[in-house]
């Protein structure tokens, strides 16, 4: 009874093919070279005999595409932090800052800066002096950055759209005001009427310490407040506070010396061709630094969580591909007569292993092409309607979690999928083509 199932088996599995090969499908085949693609697709979408084969495959396409959603959305979500604090952050410091590489303050009455100031390229060209000094305010006192700028600082940066209190003024006819950093008026606790001024001592840098009088070893200096900034970044709300560039010079003993050139670009120039142009323009005295080198710390640790994060995700990617194994090991089992009825009418056992290898490759592309789709829906949904919010009742800057797709995260993590697929596609169809050789030997002897 079992040879004249498997002859009835051949006879119409050979009617069908005869069939095929007269029709215009094959012919298209034939031009196109793609006969095991196309047998592997029918094996991929038709009924099996058995159906736990249909689940076994199903699962391993879910898996692929839950583990290749996963990494979409993770990745995105990394995009979208480092969007988010790189918009903070430029929103206060300057696309390109020129700094020196010894020491710490330069000249700017240079043709090379006079050139810079003069660049086609440049919106805004702004000098800034930066020290540590000592500021008091009634009985609170604390250390501070006091950071002074030219006049043209407001056209720099949105510093009017971050002022939380007053406004941003640095000079008013012949009076000096400072503009201070949220937290750091909260620690000095100036309040927001801005009656009464500020104190900065800054130590002396030129002569000798005097020990019997400690104070004449500092200068002194008042100054009102005109408002109060906050950007949700520590480091400049707590710690910063605006001056016009001649005040900070006489506070700090100089005459045109300044620590930093802040140059903002005009609309649509690429910075990296500038910086590279003036790098070239100012020889190795000064460093160019745009938005990233500027936050290399956060740029860098934002990146290693990125990539160790997307390698986790990618090992567990490849546990869910090993369900292709076992789908495509159930898979070769079931059409092993058909195998071999192939390989009767002429097909080489390379294509046979391509039809299996390409069997594989199809269950595993579509999880990840399954796994794009869903990822990226997730991705805009949470996008434009912040469904997952960010727990814990902390004061966020923003409510849900920020995402940003990008088109290069989507072709790595396809290429991902390509690469771990391979090995998971490769052992079974090995293991089949060693097994049938071992029989045509021994049925040769």
């Amino acid at each position: 009874m079992v040879e004249i199932s498997l002859f009835f088996h051949m006879v119409s599995f050979r009617r069908q093919i005869f069939e095929y090969f007269y029709s215009a499908n094959f012919l298209i085949l034939v031009v196109t070279l793609n006969l095991p693609l196309h047998i592997a697709r029918r094996y991929l979408f038709s009924r099996k005999t058995h159906n736990a084969i249909n689940i076994v495959s199903l699962v391993s396409v879910l898996g692929v595409a839950i583990a290749v959603a996963a990494l979409v959305c993770v990745l995105s979500v990394y995009n979208g932090f480092q969007k988010l604090l790189g918009d903070m952050y430029s929103s206060f410091d300057p696309q390109i800052k020129i700094k020196v590489v010894e020491g710490k303050t330069f000249v700017t009455n240079t043709a090379d800066f006079a050139a810079i100031r003069k660049d086609p390229s440049v919106a805004v060209f702004c000098e800034t002096l930066e020290e540590n000094a000592l500021v008091q305010y009634k009985n609170a006192q604390t250390s501070a950055t006091i950071k002074g700028v030219s006049d043209n600082f407001g056209k720099l940066t949105q510093i009017e759209k971050l002022m939380s209190a007053g406004n941003f003024t640095l000079k008013d006819a012949n009076f000096n005001y400072a503009v201070v950093g949220v937290g750091l008026a909260g620690i000095l606790g100036t309040g927001s009427s801005f009656i009464d001024p500020i104190t900065i001592n800054a130590p002396k840098r030129i002569g000798t310490i005097n020990l019997a009088n400690p104070a004449a070893s500092f200068t002194t200096a008042d100054i009102l407040i005109s408002g109060t900034f906050g950007i949700n970044q520590p480091d400049y709300d707590n710690n910063l506070m605006l001056v016009p560039l001649s005040f900070a010079r006489d506070l700090f003993e100089y005459t045109d010396e300044v620590t930093a050139v802040e140059i903002r670009l005009k609309d649509g120039v690429a910075p990296e061709k500038v910086i590279k142009r003036f790098s070239k323009m100012l020889g190795k005295n000064f460093t160019v630094q745009g938005i990233a080198e500027q936050k290399a710390d956060f740029y860098r640790i934002n990146r290693i969580e990125k990539w160790m994060t997307y390698l986790i995700l990618s090992f567990i990617l490849l546990i869910a591909l090993f369900n292709v194994i076992g789908s495509l090991s159930m898979l070769i089992l079931e059409k092993k007569k058909d195998a071999t009825t192939l390989s009767q009418l002429g097909a080489s056992q390379q294509t046979i292993r391509r039809i299996f290898q390409l069997e594989g490759w199809l269950i595993a592309m579509s999880g990840a092409f399954l796994g794009i789709l869903l990822g990226s829906v997730l991705c805009l949904l949470q996008q434009h309607f912040g469904m997952l919010k960010l727990g814990g009742g902390g004061n966020f800057i923003v409510d849900a979690y920020p995402v940003q797709l990008m088109v290069k995260d989507i072709l790595l993590v396809l290429g991902t999928v390509f690469i771990i697929s391979i090995p998971s596609t490769w052992w079974p169809v090995q293991a089949y083509v060693r097994k049938s050789e071992r029989v045509i030997a021994d049925s040769d002897v």
